[in-house]
């Protein structure tokens, strides 16, 4: 006879029932454990992220530039103008120096020339109510593969792109392509990223005779036709994904101005016994016609219109002794713009509102107003020092308009990818 066996353990008998319940709700109260321990807790490196990892489509040494960045959140990006803030001192730094970049233009190479004072190189743009992180180059090439981006104007454009391409080349050495007769147009390439980078020199951005060496020697009236663009740049506008364009100082220059095919007048030319439109006149013509240019075009590149650039010259202009020698920045109440400055800002200002008024909001044009932080930095231009080591008391030339590389102009980058950014 076969004797029954029986489990020693039935869940369903009275017997083992509070037994069972007591299992199932300690291990669950585990299971639950493990599941929080797994998903949230920091305490497991393997499951958290380390301090200074480095998000994964940046290369590791990119860390560098990402700490203590702090990023504007949504609401700052709404209530807070960047453009609206002041100088601050930044012990770090720049992020290039002249000898780490190659593409310094020597009259922009303060150092290199001989300039004994360092501490221009040392404040950031800080605007007030949000933070604005400095430029991170890895970031905007990521963006920029396989695009091309331009600048377009005169002398100032090219001191801005070569600001932009000696934080660009401490990622990556950048090869030029091309550069014209006079190497002020140049086309240079970021090979492992297929991003192409241009400055085209049209200092009116319209078309314009002009009988000037190197030196800024004119030999002739320069004459302009404010009815036409200046084809060196409109014919390659379609060719471009980004673009930053700018113009202004060449229109105090003496010009004789054509439109229709005849001349209607001219600025600041004595003794021609034609009519004085003055600078403001064709100014706005220029302006007008370039805002129509690109937002009328089937083309839609990004562009980015950048306000005139304010010179520092004092007592006097850079023809008549005019000098820059200051060594800190300025605060708002310590300065005013110049007529000239503050005449050209409302102009690109105006016209610049109304064609996206116009356009209801829908426009492929941002304001790149950078006007007013940079009137804030007498400091940062070359000077005496756009030439190599001028002598003690000699008679040289200042440039209180354009800017040293490092210098305040690397600020101008924070700001455009803050805007690529939104």
């Amino acid at each position: 006879m076969v004797k029954e066996t029986t489990s020693d353990f039935n869940p369903l008998s009275p017997h083992n029932y509070n037994y069972v319940f007591l299992k199932f709700a300690l291990s669950s109260l585990l299971l639950g454990l493990a599941i929080r321990l797994f998903f949230f807790t920091d305490s497991f490196t393997i499951y958290s992220v380390p301090p200074n990892s480095t998000p994964p489509s940046l290369p590791p040494h990119s860390v560098d530039f990402l700490q203590n960045q702090t990023q504007p959140s949504p609401k700052d990006a709404v209530t807070c103008d960047i453009l609206v803030g002041d100088w601050v001192a930044d012990p770090s730094g720049p992020a290039y120096t002249n000898e780490s970049c190659h593409v310094i233009e020597d009259h922009q190479n303060c150092m290199r020339n001989g300039r004994p004072d360092s501490g221009y190189l040392y404040w950031r743009w800080n605007p007030r109510g949000c933070e604005l992180p400095k430029f991170n180059p890895y970031k905007f090439l990521n963006i920029m593969r396989d695009k091309s981006w331009a600048f377009i104007g005169d002398s100032i454009s090219r001191n801005h792109v070569q600001s932009l391409l000696c934080i660009l080349s401490q990622v990556e050495a950048v090869d030029e392509v091309y550069h014209d007769e006079e190497y002020r147009s140049k086309i240079w390439k970021f090979p492992s990223y297929n991003f192409t980078l241009s400055v085209i020199w049209t200092p009116f951005l319209m078309k314009a005779d002009i009988f000037e060496d190197t030196n800024g020697i004119s030999s002739s009236e320069i004459q302009l036709y404010l009815d036409t663009l200046d084809t060196k740049w409109t014919n390659q506008y379609n060719n471009f994904d980004y673009v930053v364009i700018a113009g202004g100082k060449w229109y105090l220059k003496t010009a004789i101005y054509h439109e229709n095919g005849t001349v209607t007048g001219c600025h600041n030319c004595h003794g021609k016994n034609l009519t004085e439109l003055g600078l403001e006149y064709a100014y706005r013509k220029a302006v007008k016609q370039v805002l129509n240019f690109v937002t009328d075009s089937e083309h839609k590149a990004v562009v980015f219109f950048r306000t005139t650039a304010p010179d520092h010259f004092e007592n006097g202009e850079w023809f008549s002794g005019g000098y820059c020698n200051r060594t800190v920045p300025l605060k708002e109440d310590e300065v005013n713009m110049s007529d000239v400055d503050s005449i050209m800002r409302s102009i690109e200002v105006e016209e610049f509102n109304k064609k996206v008024s116009a356009s209801f909001g829908d426009s492929n044009l941002k304001l790149l107003d950078t006007t007013q932080l940079s009137l804030l930095r007498p400091d940062g231009h070359p000077g005496p020092y756009r030439q190599f080591h001028p002598l003690p008391n000699a008679q040289v030339q200042n440039d209180c308009l354009h800017w040293c590389l490092p210098g305040p102009i690397d600020s101008w980058n924070d700001i455009v990818l803050h805007m690529l950014s939104l």
